[in-house]
């Protein structure tokens, strides 16, 4: 498997100025309050148009980690760029082209749609204002509010609030986007909302954001890191993440399948058998370091055990909380 598992080191030797295909580059980065370590030494790069989730269960470090990139507190050690300004020295510079959402927005509830963008935009808006009545509009099309652009955002549902919230980050054309949690708290039609939201704002925008909820970063990301009590575990394109080193199979037979499991076990190329039986029905769960060999044989040598019959057979694909379980549990830490 090509994931990183990332080595962290507490020397920010070797950092280098930010290119034009990295937006977000930290080496050595890290936190500490005392004599709490909230954020060991991080070595992180984000790709310029990915949609990169920063996974990690609640109190891992996310929301730290992403005030020191925004300038909104200062790191025990180690350097981070964004655009390749220094997120310490030039975070007024960074702020400037950087979309945040927070993880509990607020509004003023009286105001409409419209009017929250229009006075957000009165401090962060970039463009030529006779075009900023424009962009407004462009904004509540994107997000998928054009039709409540006039109520009130106290009638607004949780879903509603979260995409007027990437609204108002999202109104000044920034080059990153940073989320914090931006689908915690929704239910599941809010959520896919804002994951759908967040899939469209690829083509204009990189978006950066935080989550614990394996799901939304499987269904909308592109690249994951994923971070453990402040350590980074791992940082691969997705895709990567969920190749993994070992193959899986799975097989359902009618029938106990004891001599089956002895069969599968000789095999030198068979690591691991997991059986579990219920009403009559056995699951096997084979895992093999030799695909080519388990494509020819595994299936032959089962239907070689007269004493059972094979329900379901197929390959096991690793979803993101198998990964997440294994670099996490597996004894990363």
């Amino acid at each position: 498997m090509k994931t990183k598992i990332v080595q962290n080191h507490a020397d920010p030797a070797g950092y280098s100025a930010d290119n034009d295909d990295t937006v977000i580059r930290t080496a050595g980065f890290s936190k500490r309050f005392g004599e709490v370590h909230a954020l060991h030494p991080l070595d992180l790069e984000v790709p310029r148009h990915s949609i990169f989730g920063f996974l990690g269960p609640n109190g891992a470090g996310k929301t730290t980690t992403i005030k020191l990139l925004l300038g909104l507190g200062k790191p025990s050690g180690g350097r981070a760029s964004i655009f390749g300004l220094d997120c310490v020295r030039d975070s007024v510079a960074i702020r400037a082209r950087v979309g945040y959402l927070a993880q509990e927005p607020r509004f003023y509830p009286h105001m409409t749609a419209r009017e929250t963008l229009a006075f957000t935009a009165r401090f962060f808006y970039r463009g030529a204002k006779r075009r900023l009545g424009d962009r407004i509009e462009e904004t509540l099309e994107l997000v998928g509010l054009a039709d409540k652009a006039d109520r009130p955002v106290k009638g607004f549902s949780g879903g509603e609030r979260q995409r007027l919230g990437i609204a108002q980050a999202q109104v000044n054309h920034p080059d990153l986007l940073i989320l914090d949690e931006p689908a915690a708290s929704l239910d599941p039609l809010g959520r896919r909302d804002v994951l759908d939201l967040l899939a469209r704002l690829r083509a204009h925008t990189t978006v950066f954001y935080s989550t614990h909820i394996l799901d939304d970063v499987e269904r909308v990301s592109d690249h994951v890191a994923i971070l453990d009590h402040g350590r980074l575990v791992a940082s691969a394109p997705t895709a990567e993440l969920l190749d993994g080193d070992t193959v899986t199979y799975e097989l359902t037979l009618r029938g106990k399948g004891e001599a089956t499991v002895h069969v599968l076990r000789a095999f030198p190329w068979v690591s691991d058998v997991t059986a579990v039986s219920r009403d009559g029905s056995t699951t096997l769960t084979v895992n093999v370091t030799d695909e080519k060999a388990a494509e020819s044989i595994l299936l032959r040598a089962v239907l070689g055990d007269e004493s059972v019959t094979v329900a379901a057979y197929g390959r096991k694909h690793l979803n993101l909380e198998d990964a997440f379980l294994r670099l996490v549990e597996g004894g990363t830490r």
